[in-house]
């Protein structure tokens, strides 16, 4: 579980959460997740939010509307994640990294290319905070 992996190894973990419309897509659900996240895992472990898109053998559901994935990131940044990021949608601003400090772009990604990187190892070149990663 998370909670193991957190507590009994060395792993770098981040989250992802699939957003599927009326099952696990309400704002008190995604408030809840976070807060689990924030007190359970610390508010530095990265959550990806991302959308759904009917397939398979789930093909009687609807895709997840962009602003429900980027409405997730919101909630979860307000209740104290540092790192949320919006994925399976096209949204430069939430695959983009930021600094919890001075709140400046510090990784700009496009899909899955990065378009700018402004660390200094895993620190903010703006205000030399740390960033919570792995970067090599």
């Amino acid at each position: 579980t998370l909670l193991w992996l957190k507590r009994e190894t060395n792993v770098w973990l981040e989250i992802t959460t699939l957003l599927i419309p009326g099952e696990n897509d309400s704002e008190e659900e995604i408030k809840q997740l976070s807060d689990w996240i924030v007190d359970n895992m610390g508010d530095g472990v990265p959550l990806h939010f991302t959308a759904f898109h009917p397939a398979f053998r789930m093909r009687d559901r609807r895709s997840t509307p962009t602003s429900t994935v980027k409405k997730g990131r919101e909630i979860a940044m307000s209740r104290g994640i540092k790192y949320c990021y919006t994925g399976n949608i096209i949204d430069e601003e939430g695959q983009s990294t930021y600094c919890p400090e001075c709140r400046r772009e510090v990784i700009v990604r496009d899909w899955h290319s990065v378009k700018k990187n402004s660390l200094i190892g895993n620190r903010c070149k703006f205000c030399n905070a740390e960033i919570a990663g792995v970067f090599e």
